[in-house]
């Protein structure tokens, strides 16, 4: 079923395994990222509310540690999206209905010529 998800991605491109594997893998880190944060998030709450002056001070390192972690997970998209851009370049060659690439990774549309 995990070969499902991406099967008829991109109107009906196929992915390749390697370019699978790669997507499969940076959004295992990210979820693990994000369930990390959860605990952090709920843990400098109940810090933030216990008004502690230790667990105070403590939360300084987990927000910086939370945004640590949100770096990252900008970075793991950003990887994801230079990968599927990439992967769209190959499997479009040669297909003159596609819409191309810019050098910067933006897609751009092919204009109908009357």
């Amino acid at each position: 079923m995990e070969g499902d998800v991406f099967s008829g991605f991109s109107n009906g491109t196929q992915i390749d395994g390697k370019v699978l594997q790669t997507f499969q893998k940076s959004f295992v880190q990210v979820q693990d990222i994000l369930d990390q944060n959860r605990l952090l998030i709920n843990e400098i709450n109940q810090n933030h509310e216990s008004k502690i002056p230790n667990n105070l001070s403590r939360n300084v390192g987990l927000i910086k540690e939370l945004n640590n972690n949100i770096r990252r997970v900008v970075d793991l998209y950003a990887d994801l999206s230079t990968s599927y851009t990439r992967s769209m370049e190959v499997s479009s060659e040669g297909d003159s209905s596609a819409g191309t690439f810019k050098s910067d990774g933006k897609a751009t549309s092919q204009k109908r010529i009357r």
